[in-house]
């Protein structure tokens, strides 16, 4: 509780807005993109928008795993479940995502589909050792801080032989989409405040390309202050036009990462293209299984087609996951799309835009 309390200290807290208030530039409008979901939540939740000055700006990026999935891919597994009926496995943020048809896996599960959450891949090895003689899919989801737990699971089942567990593969990572993003110029932003979850794993360099476009990266925390003091450094950054990875989330996240992670997730997944919701194929972006480990692809166990082309009409959560709009700017926002009737995935996720902006900001718009 230390921990947290030291991070959301008012006094601190007071003092970083008026540091930060006392650098920015009148003249100049600051915009950072804020990559992590759990960053745009934090932001929504604390009310650090409107703690600050009105021209520095804080843009969503596509940092949440639920919401930048393809309805596709989406559409596909439940074509997977409903033909072959195996148990599902899978995280709860996917439980409400909804299909094209307007299915989700909650409503499937009604219908007497066998759906299950997890909370760890290796939670599927118990439910795999006690249904033998069922076929299991795990949804593997997530970006660099999920995927080597998804590695683990496929070396226990090749270490033990177990032969009834397949991983439907939505793994995404984060160095091709933040160096797409920083190419087109979709949307004009500085800097960026880079992920902390994330660098865990892949530690600084993966910025290192942002910074040579020029572009301010400060890897931050979860807390307020840790937040504040990440755009405190971006402002300072581009003020000073001397830009450089700087981690203020040193207390978590080392230089170089984490080695034995990532080599375990090389070691089972290689870089494939992949298509992100609303922005289309980004090469190399995405994660699949090795060839050595052929036999643990659902969609080739199951001879599953996936169809990137579907979007769900009138929802944008495409433009939302680029920065472009804003979820109010939305015309499903609130009214149609809710936390109780989500339309598309920015809603249902614990991390989505919409959703953060539904839970905390609606009454600030």
């Amino acid at each position: 509780m230390k921990m947290i309390s030291e991070f959301r200290n008012l006094g601190k807290v007071k003092l970083l807005i008026k540091k930060i208030n006392g650098l920015v530039k009148k003249d100049k409008i600051y915009r950072f993109m804020e990559v992590c979901g759990t960053h745009t939540m934090s932001i929504s939740k604390f009310g650090i928008r409107s703690l600050l000055p009105e021209n520095v700006e804080l843009i969503s990026g596509p940092g949440c795993p639920v919401c930048v999935t393809s309805q596709g891919e989406i559409d596909a597994v439940f074509d997977l479940i409903k033909e072959n009926k195996p148990i599902i496995a899978t995280y709860g943020d996917l439980l409400k995502v909804p299909g094209s048809s307007g299915d989700n896996l909650l409503k499937l599960k009604s219908l007497g589909y066998d759906i299950r959450t997890v909370f760890s891949p290796l939670d599927v090895i118990k439910m795999a050792k006690q249904n033998r003689d069922k076929s299991i899919v795990f949804l593997s989801i997530g970006f660099e801080t999920t995927t080597p737990p998804s590695a683990a699971l496929v070396k226990v089942l090749e270490n033990e032989t177990i032969d009834n567990v397949y991983l439907f593969v939505m793994n995404k990572t984060m160095p091709n989409i933040l160096e797409f993003i920083a190419k087109q110029k979709i949307v004009k932003i500085d800097g960026f405040l880079c992920p902390g979850h994330v660098s865990v794993i892949t530690g600084e360099s993966l910025y290192l390309p942002l910074v040579d476009n020029g572009f301010a990266c400060v890897i931050t925390g979860f807390e307020p202050i840790d937040i504040l003091l990440g755009i405190y450094k971006l402002i300072k950054q581009v003020n000073d036009g001397n830009y450089f990875v700087d981690n203020a989330y040193k207390r978590v996240v080392k230089s170089d990462g984490n080695k034995k992670a990532l080599e375990l997730m090389h070691e089972v997944f290689e870089e494939s293209d992949s298509y992100w919701r609303g922005i289309g194929i980004v090469k190399d972006s995405g994660l699949k299984l090795r060839e050595k480990y052929d036999r643990f692809d659902a969609v080739k166990k199951f001879n599953v087609f996936v169809d990137h082309k579907s979007e769900i009409k009138g929802c944008r959560c495409g433009e939302v996951l680029l920065g472009l709009i804003k979820p109010y700017e939305c015309g499903l926002f609130e009214n149609v799309c809710n936390p109780e009737n989500p339309v598309g995935p920015c809603m249902v996720s614990s991390e989505g835009t919409c959703a953060a902006y539904y839970k905390y900001e609606r009454k600030r718009k």
